[in-house]
């Protein structure tokens, strides 16, 4: 092919094989452009489960490259696919060839091990170690360790040289996470194992000739905004009003759980002494005719009353007394929470019998999904038999 030496011939895209003065004719060579890659036949069944990865895989990796592979079999060169996914030519030629050879398995990510562990098992446990002693023991002069300090620490006894991400990570794997401390407080009553064994055995065997049932005070119940939490719009959680007065007095509750049912009863009145115990013992007492009751309460003064305990001994009900700050041994208590997230957290009653509405509702509804009270505290702490007494 004949052409002229020039932006002619650079358009053309020829390559020159003679050199000649500017516009003297030279002979011109067309070379066929190199054949680009593309990827083998690809089946109607492999079409479709190359789209069903597209749309369904969770690895980004396989997505990538089912992509890469579908664009090559719709015959796509393969510098458009680099532009369109965003990637080198390099990375879509290896992809095609690596389907082309191995078919499916190309597109799975090939993970390599990553860069060595800089501590080893023995220092992982050793720093674990560490972080449960309290700093104060170990000579340093703070109360607790911080990622920064530990680190430090670390650093300075040359026992690892790691970053605060791999620190938490390692403190997280030995089961070490930042918490609150908590306080506890001692009994001193003397019976607190007997008195801890006869109400587990009261919950675990429930006696043929009688009921066992959950008794306490709920309260007490005033007339205030009660913060909660809920589902609401965005920054648009509900509002209450921060001012308010406290004239309208307080009320209790009186509740009772049946362990047989696990139905809960109560009675609301204005105050909580002897009288009114005995009185909700005596609705409690009509409810079970001809069963004897066997009562757990805790140790607040009305309930051991001269004449709340005659009332008792005359009428076949056993008080059963709770160790001293030992109220969590009280199975009503788990109730009592529920009630108080349920019934009154979020809510802002501007009259007592509102409130006492809201109560007798929800009481109402969980007393239609009640089921029998079983199986309390089976892998708590206090089933071990070196748990340690007095401690509440």
């Amino acid at each position: 092919k004949k052409g002229w030496l020039g932006n002619r011939a650079a358009r053309g895209g020829g390559l020159i094989v003679g050199v000649a003065p500017a516009m003297l004719p030279v002979e011109v060579v067309s070379v066929a452009r190199t054949p680009d890659v593309f990827v083998r036949a690809v089946t109607p069944e492999e079409g479709r489960e190359l789209q069903r990865i597209t749309k369904r895989s969770k690895a980004p990796v396989r997505v990538r490259r089912a992509i890469v592979v579908m664009a090559s079999a719709q015959r796509q060169p393969v510098p458009l696919i680099a532009k369109l996914m965003q990637v080198s030519e390099g990375y879509v030629r290896g992809v095609i060839h690596d389907f082309n050879e191995k078919g499916f398995a190309a597109l799975d990510p090939k993970w390599s091990g990553g860069r060595p562990s800089k501590t080893d098992q023995k220092t992982r446990e050793r720093i674990g170690q560490i972080a449960r002693c309290c700093p104060r023991d170990l000579g340093w002069p703070f109360s607790t360790w911080s990622l920064s300090k530990l680190r430090e620490v670390l650093r300075i006894n040359q026992i690892a040289d790691i970053s605060h991400e791999t620190l938490r990570k390692i403190l997280k794997a030995q089961g070490i996470s930042w918490q609150a401390t908590k306080t506890w407080k001692a009994g001193k009553d003397p019976e607190f194992a007997a008195k801890m064994a006869r109400i587990l055995d009261l919950y675990d065997n429930p006696p043929a000739d009688g009921r066992v049932i959950s008794v306490d005070e709920f309260g007490p119940l005033n007339l205030q905004p009660r913060p909660g939490r809920g589902w609401y719009p965005k920054r648009r959680p509900r509002r209450f009003r921060a001012t308010y007065h406290r004239t309208h007095g307080v009320r209790h509750l009186f509740g009772a759980l049946d362990l047989a049912t696990g139905n809960l009863y109560y009675r609301i009145r204005d105050r909580k002494r002897s009288s009114e115990f005995r009185g909700f013992l005596k609705s409690l007492r009509q409810r079970w005719p001809g069963e004897k009751l066997y009562v757990i309460v805790d140790n607040f003064s009305p309930h051991k009353h001269k004449t709340v305990r005659d009332w008792c001994t005359a009428n076949d009900v056993e008080l059963v007394f709770l160790p001293t700050y030992s109220s969590w041994l009280n199975w009503i208590e788990s109730e009592f929470a529920a009630l108080r997230a349920f019934a009154l957290n979020g809510t802002d009653h501007l009259s007592h019998g509102e409130q006492d509405d809201a109560i007798s509702a929800y009481i109402r509804w969980r007393n239609k999904h009640a089921t029998p009270k079983r199986d309390f505290a089976v892998n708590s702490k206090i089933r071990l038999p070196d748990f340690l007494p007095y401690v509440a």
